[in-house]
């Protein structure tokens, strides 16, 4: 859901007569990771906020979310699939529409919804598996004075990778680059190319900054960070109703002949500006 239009509703005393007319021009539009929804305002009476709904094929409903903005964001996982909404609007005396006509959106399959070669974490908009997690970043330079080296198959999320990545930016860790890395074997080079995947719950609002990835010591991508909330330093949820938080999400391939046979590493270098943080990362094979 979007951390931008949730809202606790504050009705009043409930009016169970139902209130005139529907919510109109309801569309679902899926991307990564989201289905975004959007409908026209409802002008009849002043509304005091929205109910989304998702509906099952038995024609339950089940309540995503509440916001007091046309607009919402259903945040969902790697495989692709069809999901069917409505909403309703609850006006000032507590009184609701009849639900919209329904829509159907479809998100995009991600890559981590492939085979995994090397993961750390769940794609799930959370982060609290994490080390440190969820605000004790001012820990950072104690328990991770060499920073991040994680080993796949042996190592766990919540004692070796770190939720929150610092940038030189940060001065609670040291005001300089860190870098993380992903370590994982492969008993061949592979024929094609790989594919990378990072997930974050959040980043800094105004100094998000940018890191290189490289693969074995050669760089193969820049990665310049949207805007978050500037609040993933201190929770870990963006799918809990109200979160501020703003996740953002990158894939991209990763060319074959940057791998070899044995142990490769993967390494995230933050070069500039403050935190990002982590929700989910990996490499997969290509759908």
């Amino acid at each position: 859901m979007s951390p931008s239009s949730l809202a606790r509703p504050t009705r009043g005393t409930l009016d169970r007569r139902p209130a005139s007319g529907t919510v109109g021009g309801l569309t679902a539009t899926g991307g990564l990771a989201t289905v975004e929804l959007a409908w026209d305002p409802y002008e009849r009476r002043l509304v005091d906020h929205y109910e989304v709904h998702l509906l099952a094929d038995s024609g339950a409903t089940t309540l995503l979310t509440r916001t007091l903005y046309p607009h919402a964001t259903h945040r969902v996982g790697p495989e692709a699939r069809t999901r069917r909404y409505t909403v309703v609007a609850v006006v000032d005396s507590g009184a609701r529409t009849r639900p919209a006509r329904a829509v159907a959106g479809t998100n995009l399959r991600s890559v981590a919804a492939s085979r995994v070669v090397a993961r750390v974490g769940a794609f799930d908009h959370r982060g609290l598996e994490f080390a440190l997690s969820p605000n004790l970043s001012a820990q950072y330079l104690t328990a991770f004075p060499d920073d991040v080296d994680y080993h796949h198959g042996t190592s766990t999320p919540g004692r070796d990778w770190c939720y929150l990545h610092p940038g030189p930016s940060d001065a609670w860790a040291g005001r300089r680059e860190h870098t993380f890395r992903l370590r994982f074997s492969l008993d061949a080079a592979p024929e094609r190319d790989l594919a990378f995947a990072l997930w974050l719950t959040d980043s800094h609002a105004t100094a998000a900054g940018a890191a290189e990835l490289a693969v074995n010591g050669r760089p193969v991508r820049t990665l310049t960070f949207a805007g978050g909330a500037t609040r993933g330093s201190l929770e870990g949820d963006a799918t809990r109703p109200g979160s501020p938080l703003r996740p953002s999400y990158y894939e991209f391939p990763l060319p074959a002949d940057a791998f070899t046979a044995g142990e490769n590493v993967l390494a995230l270098r933050k070069t500039s500006g403050s935190w990002i943080a982590y929700d989910a990362v990996g490499v997969f094979e290509q759908p």
